[in-house]
């Protein structure tokens, strides 16, 4: 048998080394092409269902290891507390795989969730800061004291060291009376308040550093584009996702951008309307009391509050706690309902665990904490709200079961009786036919009322308290309203 040239061998076990190896290659570059990107938008009010809705979006079930979130961020803020469960799920995330991309706006409750993220990245004119807390009374808004700034400047110290931004600069963001001092010495830039710029200069002789004052006292640090990257928060400057991921070197990225769903939807414009909802099932409730049976105002009143309460529930505010509380309060009114008569305790201890059940479904802590002051606040408005719309819906209630229910027969048909006892009175015609001192016969024994005729007709009598049997002549002594006296007749 004729050997093979050693060329052609050497061909034949190159071929087949690259056929086997070529599939290994391909579908090895398929799945290192690119990166997973989850998008998640951060626009409008932070409140429970953004919180909820964040939540879901980081944990959801087709993230990889090796997946970047980018939060695009457009806000004014809104609740502390939402925020800061936003701020707590990204902290749960490995180092490198957040990024904050601020749109036009981070202000207040949307800084804070900026500053969580690993990474900043700020459009061109977008604007960053302004966190002081502050509430709203009859005057307007009003910037909370010490008490509530101070749980929040730890919070963002905590975050600037966490990712190496200014400490000093971040708590201004939310007090006003801080006065940060820029100071260049030795090719290296500080910012330090005042006490620390006081001895700093002491320290250091006249000359060797240049300082300036970059937050005025009595001012917030809010800061645009330009001057973020300047100290030292943002990044890079992006007009756009595209170029954002090119600035960070992210090739071939696999974006998936993640909207929140129908029921987060429902939940947030419930959430809106929670207060008038609120109104509406109290009041059919107190309606369904004053009203015979169960009707529908029973039925308006329970699917009202159960669905504030259950929407509670969904966005993560309303627990098992909350949810015993409804359930009993639901309980102990149907058994006022339907087994005890009238309105009683049972009723009174229903109403009391409904709304202690739906004060508690509006906040996700039980008691205040007193390191956390925003909570009392949020639990002592979430008394009023419950208490106010109490104190509405009876007044509604009221209202309608005084001027609106007995009006409904008029658009509602009937059967209805057609008569009525307004033309009634004591002194009807049927009265006008006698008159005292006629003369009649006892039909039925007078004991002493009955029945007797007078003029071939029959009238209700009654006699001066003796018995009088049945065909005796009488005569009537007295008509007063619908009472005819008579007494026996007396022979002449």
């Amino acid at each position: 048998m004729q050997k093979l040239p050693v060329s052609l061998c050497a061909f034949f076990v190159l071929a087949i080394v690259l056929l086997l190896s070529a599939p290994a290659k391909l579908s090895g570059g398929v799945e290192q092409t690119g990166r997973d990107v989850r998008v998640i938008p951060v626009s409008g009010e932070v409140d429970p269902g953004m919180a909820a809705f964040i939540k879901r979006a980081l944990a959801g079930p087709d993230n990889t290891p090796d997946t970047l979130f980018v939060l695009e961020i457009d806000t004014f803020g809104g609740r502390v507390d939402s925020a800061l469960q936003i701020v707590d799920g990204l902290l749960e995330l490995p180092t490198g795989r957040t990024v904050a991309f601020v749109r036009n706006k981070a202000i207040s409750a949307g800084a804070l969730i900026a500053l969580a993220c690993n990474e900043l990245v700020m459009a061109p004119h977008s604007t960053l800061g302004d966190v002081a807390p502050i509430t709203y009374s009859s005057e307007g808004p009003k910037v909370m004291g010490e008490k509530f700034q101070s749980p929040l400047r730890a919070k963002f110290r905590a975050l600037a060291k966490r990712n190496g931004y200014s400490p000093t600069l971040a708590e201004a963001m939310v007090t006003a009376e801080m006065e940060v001092h820029q100071v260049k010495a030795d090719g290296i830039v500080s910012y330090l308040d005042s006490q620390e710029y006081a001895e700093f200069t002491r320290n250091r002789p006249a000359g060797t550093f240049a300082g300036k004052i970059v937050v005025p006292a009595g001012e917030l640090l809010t800061m645009d584009n330009e001057e973020a990257q300047e100290f030292g928060f943002s990044r890079l400057t992006a007009a756009s996702l595209p170029e954002l991921l090119e600035q960070l070197h992210i090739e071939s990225p696999r974006i998936n951008r993640i909207s929140s769903n129908w029921s987060e939807n429902l939940g947030r414009l419930i959430s809106s309307v929670a207060p008038i909802l609120l109104m509406i099932g109290l009041a059919a409730l107190y309606t369904e009391l004053k009203a015979p049976g169960f009707g529908l105002p029973g039925i308006v009143g329970i699917l009202c509050l159960g669905l504030v309460f259950f929407n509670q529930f969904l966005v993560g505010l309303a627990d098992y706690t909350e949810l015993i509380l409804f359930c009993l309060g639901a309980v102990l009114l149907a058994f006022e309902f339907f087994v005890i008569p009238g309105f009683g305790i049972t009723g009174l201890a229903g109403f009391f665990c409904i709304g202690a059940g739906l004060i508690l479904s509006f906040q996700d802590f039980v008691i205040p904490d007193p390191a956390m002051p925003w909570q009392q606040e949020i639990f002592t408005r979430n008394i009023f709200m419950v208490l106010g719309a109490f104190v509405i819906a009876v007044m509604a209630a009221l209202f309608f079961l005084r001027y609106v229910f007995p009006r409904l027969s008029r658009v509602v048909y009937g059967p209805y009786l057609s008569a009525s006892l307004k033309d009634s009175r004591v002194d009807s015609p049927a009265f006008g036919e006698i008159k005292i001192g006629d003369a009649g016969v006892v039909k039925t024994l007078l004991r002493p009322a009955g029945k007797a005729e007078f003029n071939n007709m029959l009238y209700d009598v009654v006699s001066q308290g003796e018995f009088v049997e049945t065909g005796a002549r009488i005569t009537v002594l007295e008509i007063k309203g619908n009472r005819i006296v008579v007494a026996r007749e007396t022979l002449a």
